[in-house]
């Protein structure tokens, strides 16, 4: 299949033009510029907020006037992360998509279609004359995969439709109806570095080809955690011996699995030969350990060139706590019905070391609140008791299910008759802007759908292509048939 055979055409040619602005998290001024340039080239109402979230209406196709305003929202930044070894840069370089059979991927990057391709549905309806619908708000939020901003920042009255659809799910044939809350939590150790002690070797572990993944998609899957994994290597070895950590960086989003990490330690002269060993032996068991999710592992220990270390206490302290601090899931839905479904869980998603400090980043999410602040505060204990200074984000609400919902019904009706089965309706253990939402538009009735994405957040992101027509017949059909 070539890209020039793709399928939705008008949301293919949208989603290539996206994919050549530089949106990363926090800096969307081009794409924010985009969207109004194509508002006013379309001779739409277009206009921009404070905090920079788009909004273009389109009036309704004639003799649907009098149906209800209907809201289409997606996110316009994404997560950027790409291969060790690819020369990229986010901020300037446009993401070079293939396929590869039903699949779209990028070349040693993050797709983008997380939310790209709803970015796309989006202009595509607004940029079509022949689409059947009543009035729309085109909602386009920014920074929505770093801390949510642009839902955040939003004030009450910037939309005005009843219903809401988010274009920011990943599994055609489910339409999402609630979302977990979630929150950061960041410790930080500071220091002054000090050389290391005399007779000391220094030595550099590196692991890479982990699966990494989506930390609110993906966590149930069991899959690697980098740091985790150099973190109980490190503490093995300090058990055993006077180990100083010179160096700890892995992970790079707050709401990834990280898959890859460096560390570079000291230890004394006489002991590296056992510290190889141990390497060797512990390197096996976790390949052991994790056969089935992380195929791929690619282990390296060498010498190293360095000279300074941490404090003796804060090296110890600081792998003590990543030892010791939860991380996976933690609790499973108690609700008969969505007992399949993830409540509660902690990522660790980066560590790094600067000169004068280590900053690692954790992310908490559950689908009850009270559970939510619990997880915060039990990760913030064991960084606390490590000696670290401690902050947490002011985190985002779950967004709860409203079993009265109008657009439910609407929706599995529609799809029922498209495709002559129901569709799934559940719930999502990731964070969506909805919640949010929720809070500032109580009265808003909303769902959440979108085509099939997988590894979203890692450069192993991909698009299944025919579930993008799927998608957008199903929206078509409810833009028709909405009362």
């Amino acid at each position: 299949m070539a890209n020039n055979e793709l399928t939705p055409a008008r949301v293919f040619e949208q989603f290539s033009k996206i994919n050549k602005i530089p949106r990363p998290s926090k800096h969307e001024e081009k794409m924010i510029e985009y969207l109004k340039e194509f508002g006013k080239e379309h001779g739409l109402e277009t206009k921009v907020d404070e905090t920079g979230n788009v909004l273009i209406r389109k009036p309704a196709t004639k003799g649907m006037e009098n149906k209800p305003t209907v809201i289409l929202q997606s996110h316009m930044d994404m997560v950027c992360d790409k291969l060790v070894d690819v020369d990229f840069d986010f901020s300037k370089d446009a993401i070079q998509t293939y396929v590869d059979g039903e699949w779209m991927h990028a070349k040693g990057t993050t797709l983008g279609a997380d939310d790209g391709i709803g970015d796309a549905i989006e202009l595509a309806i607004l940029d079509s004359d022949d689409i059947e619908h009543g009035p729309i708000e085109c909602v386009f939020t920014r920074d929505e995969e770093t801390q949510l901003t642009g839902a955040f920042g939003m004030k009450p009255g910037f939309m005005t439709g009843k219903y809401l659809i988010n274009l920011d799910s990943e599994e055609e044939g489910q339409i999402f109806v609630s979302c977990a809350g979630g929150k950061s939590t960041i410790a930080e150790f500071d220091f002054k570095r000090e050389d290391a002690p005399e007779g000391y070797f220094f030595m550099e572990g590196t692991l890479k080809g982990l699966n990494g993944g989506h930390s609110g998609d993906d966590i149930e899957k069991k899959r690697a955690n980098a740091i985790k994994i150099l973190s109980r290597f490190l503490y093995n070895e300090q058990e055993k011996m006077d180990l100083r950590l010179a160096q700890f960086n892995s992970g790079k989003m707050h709401n990834a699995i990280p898959r890859d990490g460096k560390i570079v330690f000291a230890v004394p002269a006489d002991k590296k030969e056992d510290v190889k060993a141990d390497w060797n032996l512990f390197s096996s068991d976790v390949e052991d350990e994790y056969h089935v999710t992380d195929t791929t592992m690619k282990w390296n220990l060498a010498s190293a060139d360095a000279e300074k270390v941490l404090p003796k206490q804060i090296s110890e302290n600081l792998i003590r706590a990543l030892q010791a601090v939860d991380n996976g899931v933690l609790a499973m839905c108690q609700d008969k019905a969505l007992e399949w479904m993830v409540e509660t869980s902690s990522n660790i998603a980066s560590v790094q070391s600067s000169e004068e400090k280590v900053e690692v980043v954790s992310s908490q999410r559950s689908n009850v609140m009270s559970n939510l602040r619990n997880m915060s505060n039990t990760v913030k204990a064991a960084f606390q008791l490590a000696g670290a200074k401690v902050t947490q984000t002011d985190g985002y609400p779950a967004w709860k299910m409203n079993p009265n919902s109008e657009l439910v019904k609407i929706a599995v009706k529609e799809y029922n008759q498209l495709f002559g089965k129901d569709p799934i309706v559940k719930g999502i253990h990731a964070g969506l802007e909805c919640g949010l939402f929720s809070e500032k538009y109580p009265d808003l009735d909303m769902i959440s759908f979108g085509p099939t994405l997988r590894n979203v957040h890692t450069p192993d992101e991909c698009l299944h292509i025919p579930t993008v027509k799927q998608v957008w017949d199903f929206l078509l059909a409810i833009l028709k048939n909405i009362d």
